[in-house]
């Protein structure tokens, strides 16, 4: 009986590892999913809120309030851009092709945006400021410095057409310029790292390769109980 007892005791020993085992790999599996920071903690979609946000103040204050498609295509244009840097970071986890499509659709429409305060400049003969205006290098370092639309909020409703118009375009660049550096961010790690399929195939990979190394380390932990046990076995047979 006691014989008995101890090969039964010696198997049940190694299935408990072997569960041990498993729940191990299980915590160390390494994630198919991509790892994204929120979205919301980027400088990117924090410049296009601020768009969003300045655009509906522009539609208020320097375009009536019927009868002009300018309207609705500028607000549209603002919320395109941001919805698609909120989806494209959604996205990312299961598929790097499906960000980049968004972003640069993204990308577009805060061109568009841009285009949308050019032609207003235009249309009421006002300048576009560049490199040569008095202002332009003061408004280019607060636009790259703030992120926030609270920094401007009193800005957007006391500048006058000139002032916000051009505050506005200036933004549209550099989230522009933060978009196709991002795009080329995801471009070398889409090179580097590849995307879904490439980390199913490698968590796959290193789970199986795991799971055979643990395999042959029971294969011979079990040799070494068997041999404990008949030598366990041969003694109680001399004792008899």
């Amino acid at each position: 009986m006691d014989f008995f007892y101890l090969l039964r005791g010696a198997i049940i020993v190694v299935d408990y590892r072997l569960f041990g085992v498993m729940k191990e790999n299980c915590r160390q599996e390494k994630s198919i999913f991509k790892q994204v920071a929120g979205y919301k903690n980027m400088h990117l979609y924090q410049k296009s809120e601020v768009l969003v946000l300045l655009t509906d103040v522009f539609c208020r204050r320097f375009l009536p309030p019927y009868g002009d498609r300018t309207v609705d295509q500028m607000t549209q244009a603002a919320r395109s851009g941001k919805q698609n840097i909120v989806e494209g970071s959604e996205a990312a986890m299961t598929s790097t092709e499906t960000e980049v499509k968004l972003v640069n659709v993204g990308r577009a429409s805060f061109q568009e945006l841009r285009e949308d305060y050019e032609d207003y400049l235009k249309k009421h003969g006002l300048p576009l400021w560049d490199k040569s205006h008095p202002r332009f290098d003061n408004m280019l370092a607060f636009c790259r410095t703030r992120n926030e639309y609270a920094d401007y909020r009193h800005l957007a409703e006391t500048l006058g057409a000139e002032e916000f118009c051009n505050m506005a375009v200036t933004l549209c660049h550099i989230t522009d310029k933060m978009c196709s550096t991002y795009l080329k961010y995801l471009e070398q790690e889409f090179i580097t790292k590849g995307g879904i399929k490439e980390r199913m195939h490698a968590a796959r990979t290193g789970y199986r390769e795991e799971q055979d190394r643990r395999l042959r380390e029971l294969e011979e932990e079990n040799r070494r109980l068997r041999a404990e046990n008949e030598e366990l076995r041969r003694r109680l047979e001399r004792q008899v």
